[in-house]
């Protein structure tokens, strides 16, 4: 860590800094820049870059959308009706929810595009991005705070210094920032792997439902894999095929390689998911999930995403809870903003750690059981037995607790239940160690 003692005239300054251009870091950056503050966006790369992902969007991730005023009706995007589950040789379509807050429809779009166009759409907010720009560690004043980035910039890594009031940390699964600012990550909270393929596929394509496997084998051991498949239509000619697995705590990995290659062989012919159909290498990726980074906040860094372990224990799913916090971020910082430097604006800032654990906390500490307990052990097949697959009721409950997709208030029978069941979990005790700030 670079210990700050002062801005030089050559440096760059801002009053907010977001390291990180992905959907958390510009949707951040485009919230704010429209509430009226400078930000500089940060990002390492260049536009347009693929990241892996199922590239798959519910309701509630429209509605981001939406509010971020992306046009979702222009070319490119996939509209989706629900999810196809399959179990046993057993399927169930579950459309998505018809209610007063989220749209009933999902939307899929590879993130090559997904991430450009958000980044697009922060720019012309009036968010400052600079390309090529990797944030090498924390600039902080005598009291430990976060005053700024140093970087490298250009394909030659210039050394550059980035100043600001406050810094918003969007730098995905590495936490790099977050780690620089003493922010370790939770040994105790699941990461799950994901490894996802493109396929060309005239005959999937334009499948309206999202379709999830939940009676795949692991190759090596051949129990249930401690995850499920998704197969999930571009609309292009072209289907994102996926595995996601939660090994439990000292078992080692999940060859997903080999995973993937015994699955597709079960899959239809005509569906055309052969190799000489690929159209991408597998790749694969770390999924921090159920907060396994805490504080949110401290010291003028918040932390959104990835790099807040904000993915789904639930699903794996990890874009929508990147745009709403980035979302929540931009709220407490222009708001926090509005007050002096020093307590007063220190404590308009802790409200962002807050708010996240309202809307996510006894949601996540329920996933992070059940992650543990069911989904790392069993897989997704226990919860798709042959009664619940039956149950229209149970398997709408159960669609709506994986994916979040109640409403407040309550819409329904279904999500008055779901959310009762959300609210049983006990209320955290005030963490004993240090800092002072609550267990969530």
């Amino acid at each position: 860590m670079e210990t700050d003692e002062g801005a030089s005239a050559g440096d760059h300054q801002a009053q907010v800094i977001v390291v990180g251009a992905g959907p958390a870091g510009s949707a951040a950056a485009l919230h704010l820049a429209r509430a009226g503050v400078d930000v500089l966006l940060l990002e390492k790369g260049t536009f347009p870059r693929d990241k892996v992902c199922g590239d798959g969007l519910t309701p509630r991730g429209v509605q981001q959308l939406v509010r971020m005023g992306v046009d979702i009706d222009a070319p490119g995007w996939m509209r989706t009706k629900g999810m196809r589950w399959v179990c046993g040789g057993r399927q169930v379509h579950i459309d998505w929810p018809r209610s007063g807050s989220h749209p009933d429809f999902g939307l899929t779009r590879s993130r090559r595009d997904f991430d450009d166009i958000l980044v697009r759409q922060a720019v012309a907010a009036g968010a400052r991005l600079l390309l090529e720009t990797k944030a090498t560690g924390p600039l902080t004043d005598r009291a430990g705070r976060i005053t700024g980035v140093s970087a490298v910039v250009g394909a030659d890594r210039q050394p550059r210094n980035y100043h600001a009031s406050v810094v918003i940390a969007a730098d995905g699964a590495s936490a790099r920032t977050a780690l620089a600012m003493g922010l370790e990550r939770d040994p105790s909270r699941p990461v799950a792997t994901a490894a996802r393929r493109y396929y060309r596929s005239e005959a999937r394509t334009h499948d309206p439902y999202l379709e999830l496997w939940a009676d795949l084998l692991c190759s090596r051991t051949g129990r249930d894999l401690p995850g499920y498949g998704w197969i999930f239509p571009l609309g292009d000619g072209r289907v994102n095929v996926g595995l996601g697995a939660l090994p439990p705590r000292g078992h080692g990995t999940v060859d997903l390689r080999a995973t993937m290659e015994q699955w597709v062989t079960r899959l239809p012919p005509h569906w055309e998911l052969r190799e000489e159909n690929a159209d991408s290498p597998l790749r694969s990726a770390a999924l921090p999930m159920g907060f396994n980074r805490r504080p949110q906040y401290r010291r003028g860094l918040l932390l959104v995403g990835d790099s807040g372990g904000m993915v789904s224990p639930w699903s794996g799913e990890g874009i929508v809870q990147a745009m709403e916090a980035g979302e929540i971020a931009a709220e407490t910082v222009a708001l926090a903003l509005q007050r002096p430097g020093g307590a007063g604006r220190e404590q308009a800032l802790h409200q962002y750690a807050s708010e996240v654990n309202r809307r996510w906390g006894r949601y996540y500490r329920l996933g992070n059981t059940v992650a543990e307990l069911v989904f790392a052990r069993y897989g997704y097949r226990p919860l798709l037995n042959r009664r619940v697959m039956a149950s229209p009721t149970l398997v709408h409950a159960l669609a709506r607790l994986l994916t979040h997709g109640t409403d407040a208030p309550s819409g329904d029978l279904i999500d008055t239940v779901v959310r009762g069941l959300v609210r049983m979990v006990p209320a955290p005790r005030r963490h004993a160690a240090g800092l002072g700030v609550r267990r969530r």
